[in-house]
């Protein structure tokens, strides 16, 4: 029986606290660098602590924009926008080399990240934004977005993510917060819509369809409230399923 492979990242440092209780369930995470949250401590504390626990770190930069979590599209020249991801980034690398760990990856967050995966400009100013990292970083992107294609025509290299606590729209898109059925809770859904991602290559989306996907990384949200009951189910069900954590 076939064997697959599968990495589990969550988005970290955004205030929840729960990093101690998460991290021995996934393989890798992305740490708020000062955008939508987190400071110098707190970069520090859970870089330190995703150290101990062997995982893959990387960098979870955004808009600049705290009140809003991130969350909203914010009107920002390029210019500033590409300074800010620089400067939220040049801090956790000053992060990083205090703590000897290495940067894996870089994921851009909230509205940011959805912006890029559709606006072709904007991913070419994030791209820009990060450009020194080509060698040195993976980007997680979304399957079949703007941002992953620019990516690849430039040289990055990239992991596609799909996300296990979110419902997709039939052109991939997350279904807006916004809507009722946005978040995927209980952790025995989750596991039946992420099972088809990983072994089929197929997601559902909310109109009933399937679209081809790919996924070299799954995302849980740290803030999901039922993230750890999540995470440790899967920990138990997916070897179960021929699919392990790595």
């Amino acid at each position: 029986m076939d064997q697959f492979t599968i990495d589990i990242n969550c988005d970290v440092g955004e205030g929840v606290g729960n990093e101690a209780q998460i991290f021995p369930y996934i393989s890798s995470c992305n740490i708020a660098c000062g955008g939508h949250a987190g400071d110098m401590e707190t970069m520090r504390e859970i870089a330190s602590l995703a150290k101990q626990h062997g995982l893959k770190v990387g960098a979870h930069p955004s808009y600049p924009d705290k009140a809003n979590f991130g969350r909203e599209v914010m009107d920002i020249s390029n210019d500033d926008l590409i300074q800010s991801i620089q400067s939220q980034l040049a801090d956790f690398d000053e992060v990083l080399n205090q703590g000897e760990i290495t940067l894996h990856h870089i994921k851009a967050h909230g509205a940011l990240y959805n912006q890029t995966a559709k606006d072709n400009q904007l991913a070419i100013a994030y791209l820009d934004a990060i450009a020194a990292y080509k060698n040195e970083a993976i980007l997680y992107v979304p399957f079949g977005s703007e941002i992953a294609r620019i990516a690849l025509e430039q040289g990055f290299q990239i992991w596609y993510e799909a996300f296990a606590d979110r419902n997709y729209n039939p052109d991939l898109s997350l279904v807006s917060r916004k809507t009722e059925n946005a978040l995927i809770e209980q952790p025995e859904a989750v596991l039946q819509h992420i099972l088809p991602i990983i072994k089929k290559g197929e997601v559902s989306t909310v109109d009933g369809g399937l679209r081809q996907i790919s996924a070299d990384t799954l995302c849980i949200h740290g803030d999901t409230v039922s993230a750890l009951d999540i995470l440790m189910y899967l920990s138990r069900e997916l070897p179960q399923n021929q699919v392990k954590i790595a």
